[in-house]
Parts: structure tokens; C-alpha cells; sequence
């Protein structure tokens, strides 16, 4: 995949910064490995569904993080513990693994499970009620004056 430079973007916005990397990043996640395969899917309009192909793996070898607009799944396995001498071919992936997901704003996990080799992990978005829109009621009559707005103000 051909390679984007930003540098030329970043030098005429303001608080894109964020978008850029997101973007940066993706290429470069594009590139890198595969594994485990995963299915992202949309519930409704705030519920999404991430599923995770992680055949072999224990729910004590599995882990999620969740900060800000990241969520991390790794799976830590140890090949150490175990004998593959007598087997004449390997096709069942058993190695370690870390998977990033860029979240927006107000997405949080909801819950993870684990059941039949698949991890599931569902995601809410939740926009504080300071940050949705609202509708303004119209009066009728004559604009208040500036006394009357700021008593209202400091009433409240």
C-alpha cells in the first residue's frame, strides 16, 4: 500500500491532529498482521459488536484494556508448556497477539464474553446529555432585555 505523508495538512489546520493519526495509523495497521481474525459489526445505532476468532486460547490468557478512544485485546500464550515434537503438521495458530481498536468519543465496553473459541465484546456510545442537541423553544412577544435574561441567569 502506498504510504500518505500529512505533514503538508498538519501545517494548515487547527485540532485535526487526532484525525491524522487515526488515519497514519490505520495504514500502518493495514500492513501489519492479520491475526486474530475479528468481525465488527452495528447493532443499532449506539451498539456495536466486536467478535474475535481466538480458538485455543483461555479466558485467564485473554486481555482487555479500555482508555480513552483505544480498546486493547491481547493474548498471552505460552509455547513453552507445550510438547510439538510428535505432530507432522501445525496449522492451528498459537501464538501471542495484540489488537488495537480506535474508539470515538463517548464509546465505552459494555461487556466481553467468551464462549465456543469466539470473544465477543460489546460496545455502547453514550453522549452525555450536555453534549446532545437540544430544542429551543420559541416565545412569542418582545425580545427580553438584558436585565431580565441575567436575573433569569442567576436564578437558575
Amino acid at each position: 500500500m502506498r504510504a500518505f505523508d500529512f505533514t503538508p495538512y498538519r501545517r494548515s489546520t487547527v485540532g485535526f491532529d487526532r484525525l491524522f493519526d487515526l488515519l497514519e495509523n490505520s495504514a500502518r495497521q493495514q500492513q501489519s498482521d492479520n491475526y486474530p481474525p475479528f468481525d465488527l459489526e452495528r447493532l443499532s445505532e449506539d451498539r456495536y459488536r466486536i467478535t474475535l476468532a481466538v480458538a485455543g486460547f483461555r479466558q485467564t490468557e485473554i486481555e482487555i484494556v479500555a482508555q480513552q478512544n483505544l480498546l486493547l485485546v491481547k493474548g498471552n500464550k505460552d509455547g513453552a508448556n507445550q510438547d510439538r515434537s510428535n505432530f507432522l503438521h501445525v496449522g492451528i495458530a498459537n501464538r501471542s497477539f495484540e489488537r488495537r481498536f480506535e474508539l470515538a468519543d463517548f464509546v465505552r465496553v459494555e461487556a466481553a464474553s467468551l464462549q465456543d473459541g469466539l470473544l465477543t465484546i460489546d460496545l455502547v456510545r453514550e453522549i452525555p446529555e450536555a453534549m446532545k442537541p437540544q430544542k429551543i423553544a420559541i416565545s412569542a412577544g418582545a425580545p427580553a432585555d438584558v436585565e431580565q435574561i441575567t436575573a433569569h441567569r442567576d436564578a437558575a
